[in-house]
């Protein structure tokens, strides 16, 4: 937002209809380049959707908290100029449960969310929340007749 971008840059942006990877050295504008792209692609009149329903994913964990920081203000900064802009108000509540996470942060809550599912037979395992506790043992699962075998 108020950026002079290079043409790759424009043509990450303005892509649509597909999943993109971005790779590129440091300091380069990616995450300039990431944000503007999501902005875009929620607030389209033609497509809108919510921030929630994309799965954006860094390295680190400091970057997916610098890109969910960055997206936070470009929404601040756009509902200052479209003040009383429902769909803008509504993405800046609805950041808080947006998947932006490292690899592991999003394999873990899948396994998370899907652990009976997964039909891992035997293989004793054990998932751990964000505070470190253990959220259940699989054979313990079974052996209580939780799941079956």
């Amino acid at each position: 937002m108020g950026f002079s971008w290079t043409p790759k840059q424009q043509q990450v942006i303005q892509s649509r209809n597909r999943n993109i990877l971005v790779s590129a050295a440091a300091g380069s504008g990616k995450t300039a380049v990431l944000v503007e792209r999501i902005i875009k692609l929620v607030l389209d009149d033609g497509e809108k959707c919510n921030i929630d329903e994309f799965v954006i994913v860094t390295f680190t964990k400091a970057a997916a908290a610098e890109m969910k920081q960055r997206i936070i203000a470009a929404f601040e900064e756009l509902l200052e100029i479209n003040q009383g802009n429902v769909h803008i108000e509504k993405q800046l509540v609805l950041i808080h449960q947006a998947q932006i996470t490292t690899i592991h942060g999003f394999c873990k809550q899948v396994i998370e969310q899907n652990f009976v599912r997964l039909d891992w037979k035997g293989i004793p395992m054990m998932v751990f929340d964000n505070h470190n506790h253990a959220l259940y043992f699989w054979y313990e699962a079974q052996k209580n007749g939780i799941i079956g075998t």
